[in-house]
């Protein structure tokens, strides 16, 4: 029987239905919407004339904070030196080396001239402040090693300027909201790790290693650049208002001079980034590939290098030698990786299985350096097993003691002793064969048989006692 009456489709029935739906779906499409914006919506909780004003007087560096930086870079200094990261992340808590720096970002968004004008100036007195204390610390140091810590800073990776991009967002948003917020900034202040590079410019200045000292000296300016740059768009996305100047071709002036700045700062600083990035993905990807495809049966992966700049990767191999046709075949595939596409795979491995009579020094250096610390590691084991075991024997037999100190003890307490023997016994009764500590005792003739009956006794229940064992025999001479 059909239900449907006459004129109406299936279809028109559920167009209502459908129509129910869309406007579900819409209203709970908005509320989200609605639900983000408020999460997220920082613009009304923004002050930005207090935000201006706070940033214009933490660019100032005379005085009190100049101190402060002094004694906050011999601190990180020491703690670079030891390779320390927890000294190293307690003097950036006490340093103030962001206030020029986010203010020539600020004053860069609003044209604000003599702002950046000063920011510059204090940067420069601030770096320069900076390395000569880190110099003169490692000139006077004793210790003038290169530590992971000093190393780590010499020259800037992506994860550097990821930490100054969103360090410095991190730091002007929490200055441009009404009040302060004291814990952000201080987080900031370590993340962004500005102290580290400056110090390691000054080790190298002082152990006159020029290639460390530049190095370090750009990862301190990629970092200060991305921090400025930071504050540049967040100051522009949040509105604030531009200086004002009476003269307004001086003002349009201004703000060419300030457009110009910021394209000069973001174009090189988008270029590096992407640079490093390519970098990263190189790097990585070419690890990925060496350890899931260049395998072969018999043979082992001991090194492996990647030069970005050459577009190479060398894999030092040793073991069975693999045939050309296998590289063939890992180099086709490293063909299909796109990061890989342009570079070169180079397999070395030597004519005889097993052979490493063609693997540079180093890498001969660094396997007898392996064969030598594990055979030390296994004969270290042995001994300390061979130790333990000549200990434990050694109490199974009962000769863990020293006999002259124990004869010397058995003379005080037992004066009817004339002469004193040890030996162990071994016995058996064609079972089972017993090694047992045996005494053998000269008693005073003076003395009765009954008593030496009794001494004997305890003698031999005091023996147990001191020795520690369950098992001993006591003969007596005469």
């Amino acid at each position: 029987m059909d239900n449907n009456q006459p004129g109406q489709s299936s279809s028109d029935k559920d167009k209502p239905h459908v129509t129910e739906l869309r406007k579900n779906a819409h209203g709970f499409f908005e509320n989200l919407k609605i639900f983000i914006k408020d999460l997220l919506e920082i613009r009304d909780d923004t002050d930005r004339e207090s935000t201006v004003e706070a940033v214009k007087k933490d660019i100032s560096f005379k005085g009190h904070n100049a101190w402060i930086l002094i004694f906050s870079i011999f601190v990180a200094s020491v703690g670079l030196n030891v390779s320390s990261t927890a000294v190293v992340i307690g003097a950036m808590l006490i340093s103030p080396l962001m206030g020029p720096i986010v203010g020539v970002g600020m004053s860069v968004a609003i044209n604000d001239v003599i702002t950046l004008r000063k920011s510059f100036i204090n940067l420069g007195l601030m770096v320069g402040l900076s390395v000569l204390t880190a110099y003169i610390y490692f000139l006077i140091s004793p210790v003038k090693e290169e530590t992971p810590e000093l190393i780590a800073r010499t020259y800037p990776t992506i994860l550097d300027v990821l930490v100054a991009i969103f360090g410095g967002l991190a730091l002007i948003i929490a200055k441009t909201k009404k009040g302060t917020i004291a814990s952000v900034i201080l987080g900031v202040a370590i993340a962004t790790a500005l102290m580290p590079p400056l110090c390691t410019v000054g080790y190298g200045l002082a152990i006159a290693n020029w290639s460390y000292a530049g190095g370090a000296l750009y990862l301190f300016s990629i970092n200060a650049v991305f921090i400025a740059l930071s504050t540049f768009v967040v100051t522009k996305l949040l509105g604030f208002p531009l200086v004002k100047y009476a003269n307004s071709r001086k003002r349009r002036r201004t703000a060419q001079i300030a457009s110009t700045i910021a394209i000069i700062v973001m174009i090189p600083s988008v270029i590096l980034f992407a640079n490093l990035l390519q970098k990263q993905l190189f790097e990585s990807k070419s690890r990925e590939f060496i350890h899931e495809v260049v395998r072969y049966s018999g043979t082992e992966t001991i090194k492996f290098t990647q030069d970005y700049q050459e577009k190479t990767i060398d894999v030092y191999l040793i073991g069975q030698r693999v045939p050309q046709g296998t590289i063939d075949t890992w180099k086709e595939q490293m063909g299909r990786v796109e990061a890989l596409k342009e570079s070169e795979l180079i397999i070395h491995q030597g004519e005889r299985g097993g052979d490493i009579n063609e693997l540079s020094t180093q890498v001969r250096s660094g396997i007898l350096e392996d064969l030598y610390v594990r055979n030390q590691e296994i004969i270290e084991d042995k001994d300390a097993r061979i130790v333990l075991l000549e200990n434990e024997l050694s109490k199974f037999r009962g000769d863990n003691f020293s006999f002259p100190d124990l004869s010397r003890e058995i003379k005080i307490n037992y004066s009817e002793i004339q002469e004193l023997g040890y030996s162990n016994l071994i016995s058996t009764n064609f079972d089972k064969t017993d090694t047992i500590p045996t005494f053998t005792v000269t008693w005073d003739p003076a003395i009765s048989a009954a008593k030496r009956k009794q001494e004997k006794e305890r003698f031999e229940a005091w023996l147990k006692v001191r020795l520690k064992l369950d098992t001993l025999a006591v003969k007596t001479v005469n």
